[in-house]
């Protein structure tokens, strides 16, 4: 009876310390970017003063004022914005197209050939920057957003996006397949009616690996663009560092600002992001 008696006062110790663990791995996660919002409202001569200011005091909202007036950073964002865009919606077509017709197409080769297209996913993007930008360079495309658009579609971001929907489309039964091909139903009305409406966890899963990667990307965008009019955020960040110091108070401005975008795809793909957890979970 005693024993029953402490089953209630256990129970409720292991919650709290549940509870207490996942407040402070939240405090933890959240602290560097308390620490970017903080210091973007701060003036330069009090970023780095020690020990450090936690709070603003005053509140410096003119560095974001700064920023904009500064440089063409509106410019800067709609660069990432689109080719983000682009490439997501590029992978997400083809490699959905190529997912299902490795997971349910039977076809001499399928083996091999995906194969083929999970080693690009171990070839490092080092290796193959010379030779594009050599063949670029010739077509006279290089400097613009093209290498930054279409050879990440059909590159290491197509490659992932295949394995991903075809590991999806294989957890889906055949006998859909069979019973929509049993009603007249073709190829591609399969794929459309049936696969992509029962795909949206995995589309919004990719969706956000996709554009994540594109939009902190920086070492293309150092490689092929020279312009300024064409650089995207992770460029447009170095130009506030100069050789008279870093400005931190504006580049903290600038990251709080590019974080913006990442948010909003998150916010609105992360309820089907946490349904494709869960069914990997219970599958």
């Amino acid at each position: 009876m005693k024993h029953k008696a402490h089953r209630p006062i256990r129970k409720a110790l292991r919650t709290v310390g549940k509870y207490a663990l996942c407040t402070a791995v939240a405090v933890i996660m959240l602290a560097p970017f308390y620490w970017m919002v903080t210091t973007s409202l701060k003036s330069y001569s009090k970023v780095l003063l020690f020990p450090p200011q936690f709070w603003p005091d005053p509140l410096v909202w003119q560095n974001y004022a700064d920023l904009f007036g500064m440089q063409p950073f509106l410019l800067y964002m709609w660069n990432s914005v689109y080719i983000a865009l682009l490439v997501c919606a590029g992978v997400i077509l083809f490699s959905s197209l190529a997912g299902y017709a490795f997971a349910k197409i039977r076809f001499r080769g399928s083996s091999a050939l995906f194969l083929v297209i999970l080693s690009g996913m171990m070839m490092p993007v080092e290796i193959t920057t010379i030779p594009l930008f050599l063949a670029l360079s010739q077509l006279r495309i290089a400097e613009s957003h093209f290498p930054l658009i279409v050879p990440q579609i059909f590159g290491y971001g197509g490659a992932f996006g295949t394995f991903l929907m075809r590991q999806f489309f294989l957890t889906i039964p055949d006998e859909l397949v069979e019973a929509a091909k049993i009603d007249g139903c073709s190829q591609p009305g399969i794929f459309r009616r049936i696969m992509m409406p029962m795909a949206t966890t995995a589309v919004a899963t990719l969706l956000i690996f996709t554009f994540l990667q594109n939009w902190n990307e920086f070492f293309l965008p150092l490689i092929y663009l020279s312009s300024s009019k064409l650089y995207t955020i992770p460029l447009a960040l170095s130009l506030f560092t100069t050789e008279n110091g870093v400005q931190w108070h504006l580049i903290m401005a600038a990251a709080t600002v590019s974080t913006l975008p990442v948010l909003i795809v998150f916010f609105l793909a992360q309820r089907k992001f946490i349904e494709s957890l869960s069914m990997t979970g219970i599958k």
